[in-house]
């Protein structure tokens, strides 16, 4: 039987650019509905969202934020 505790094993003797690509997977599996809503972060979302509708905050696409994650964890391993 596969469980959590035996799927983190095996996550953890991957590389960490592997792990850092099993995340995104992960991730990309998940629909909206299946994930845990805090409605205190509701406040905090529409501010951000103002923030960058005024103008006031530069947005950083995803694929470059995702490289320099991958590029701190090569700087760690």
């Amino acid at each position: 039987m596969i469980t959590v505790d035996s799927v983190l094993q095996a996550a953890l003797a991957l590389s960490p650019e592997e792990r850092l690509d099993l995340v995104d997977s992960i991730q990309a599996s998940l629909a909206p509905d299946d994930l845990p809503f805090d409605p205190r972060w509701l406040e905090i979302v529409r501010k951000r969202s103002a923030e960058y509708d005024a103008g006031l905050v530069k947005s950083i696409p995803w694929e470059e934020v995702k490289e320099k994650i991958r590029q701190r964890a090569k700087e760690h391993a």
